[in-house]
């Protein structure tokens, strides 16, 4: 069963446990030498595409600003991938961490397959981390004359994929964590999901509540730039430079009726329903006021980071992010599903305290976490986050408009949040793909957009203000110094001494776990 992102961080720290005699073992391979790469740029020519004409009287209203709209639910997530997709007339350009082979991603790939029968040119760039035993469905696809595949950092045993982790970890052990859809070089979508169900609201072992803009305007144009910096760069490895069975285009015409035939099928679920009946699909586009409009500017580490080059603000996010947020001056909210902050981190958002910021950080709970491993480095952090006058704040596994447990017509009760977002002042919002956690400072390659929007930055506070206890908990020491969670509970407050949710193993495991944690892994 594929369980995404977190089982992919989790392998990577499972890594460490395989002894070294692997490295003796023959049969391992090397990377492609001399690969061949046709250069390639993000489309201009646009204008006269039907996006170009929708948004050609939008745009002049706005002169050098951006709008965005946000995703805040699975469905209209997949609703607007699948409509920029269906829309896109010359170019799409798409940049993902995992795309699984369920059934959001095949109505995706699907998509994909009829737009570049439209002559619609498709570049699609994918971390190989997730993509072990699909290389062959993935060259019948890329035999398409209007689709290219490439792979970033690729692992050379395609098969063997041990052998690359345990002989060349420290290069496999970085990943390309960005994610991007872009539709004719004038609507981009960003943020922080992936391609799988749990991040679209299907059938799945969890839901993970999570957060994409949708954008037009002239941050589109940064958005196209950063991915033909990651498309051109050598990190990025045709997927033809690997030795493979060969295909015919009669695999491509299996491939199709494949998945015409599951979408027949999947177009009587209740899935389906509900995606036909979404609120993005019901108003039948976006107008004007669906936008918010402001400055912004994207931030993306440079590829060259899975080199290990030296972090700077120059070639990393991390020191942008830094610096954006000891910017703020009154009000900061956090917003992380994987949180690790370090000591220096805590230091610096006491010293906000001090100077009178209120700040606020929700993550997940032990209960709501699919990777153990990382509460276990975030847990360290807890008592010295309150003491600083941090409010702390950890995301409940069962999410219901009232806050009690309860099954969705999905088939999953269990959530858990992806989302990274931060605000800033009720003013600017950033939203993206960046933990704040040591992978996604040092490891990963991350990106995301910062905009103004005091209407979205200030939802975001009043959440904080008003809801948050029927989503999350509450920690606080009490007079022992001990912590305690406090949530809301079909009106009233239930207040909790030990990780809510869970049961003793998962609570010790977790806890044995935060003595050994290799902190810089997480």
């Amino acid at each position: 069963m594929e369980r995404g992102e977190p089982v992919n961080r989790m392998t990577m720290w499972c890594v460490l446990a395989l002894t070294g005699w692997l490295a003796a073992l023959t049969g391992c391979a090397t990377l492609p030498q001399q690969v061949e790469r046709t250069p390639s740029q993000a489309l201009t020519d646009t204008a006269d595409t039907r996006i170009g004409q929708a948004l050609a009287p939008l745009l002049p209203r706005h002169p050098n600003l951006s709008g965005f709209h946000p995703l805040s639910t699975g469905i209209d997530a997949l609703v607007a991938r699948v409509g920029l997709i269906y829309a896109a007339q010359r170019s799409l350009d798409v940049q993902y961490y995992i795309w699984h082979n369920d059934s959001s991603g095949l109505v995706l790939l699907e998509s994909l397959l009829r737009a570049a029968d439209r002559g619609v040119r498709v570049r699609l760039l994918l971390d190989d981390l997730d993509t072990a035993g699909k290389d062959q469905n993935m060259r019948i696809i890329d035999q398409h004359p209007n689709i290219e595949i490439r792979l970033f950092n690729p692992f050379a045993n395609r098969e063997r994929r041990v052998f690359d982790m345990v002989t060349d970890f420290s290069r496999i052990n970085r990943r390309m964590h960005n994610k991007s859809l872009t539709a004719d070089a004038l609507v981009t979508i960003v943020g922080g999901r992936n391609v799988g169900n749990e991040y679209f609201g299907g059938e799945s072992h969890a839901e993970f509540s999570d957060l994409d803009v949708l954008a037009v305007g002239p941050v589109v144009r940064e958005v196209e730039d950063a991915f033909d910096l990651y498309w051109n760069s050598d990190w990025a490895v045709p997927l033809t430079a690997f030795p493979g069975e060969p295909v015919t285009p009669d695999d491509l015409i299996r491939m199709r009726q494949q998945l015409q035939e599951f979408l027949a099928e999947a177009e009587k679920t209740p899935y389906a329903r509900a995606l036909r009946q979404s609120d993005l699909a019901q108003s039948g586009g976006l107008g004007e006021n669906n936008f918010v409009w402001g400055r912004s500017i994207l931030l993306y580490d440079s590829p060259q980071k899975a080199a290990g080059i030296e972090t700077s603000a120059a070639t990393h996010i991390g020191p942008r992010l830094a610096m954006l947020l000891g910017q703020v001056q009154h009000d900061l909210i956090i917003i992380s599903p994987y949180f690790v902050p370090g000591d220096q981190l805590v230091a610096a958002l006491g010293k906000m305290v001090q100077r009178g910021v209120k700040v606020r950080i929700l993550t997940n709970s032990l209960a709501a976490n699919d990777v153990s491993v990382v509460h276990a480095g975030y847990m360290r952090y807890r008592e010295d986050l309150i003491r600083a006058g941090v409010e702390l704040y950890e995301f409940k596994p069962h999410q219901t408009a009232d806050g009690r447990q309860k099954k969705s017509w999905k088939g999953s009760s269990r959530a858990s949040l992806h989302a990274k977002t931060f605000a800033g002042d009720k003013r600017f919002v950033f939203v993206g793909s960046f933990n704040l956690d040591p992978r996604s400072v040092e490891l990963n390659t991350e990106m995301g957009v910062v905009f103004e929007s005091p209407e979205l930055a200030g939802k975001m506070s009043e959440v904080f203000e008003q809801d948050l206890l029927d989503h999350a908990y509450r920690l606080d020491l009490d007079e022992d110094g001990d912590l305690n969670w406090t949530t809301g509970e079909n009106g009233r407050k239930i207040r909790f001494d030990q990780e809510p949710e869970t049961g003793w193993w998962q609570r010790l495991s977790t806890r044995v776990m935060s003595v050994f944690v290799i902190e810089s892994m997480l």
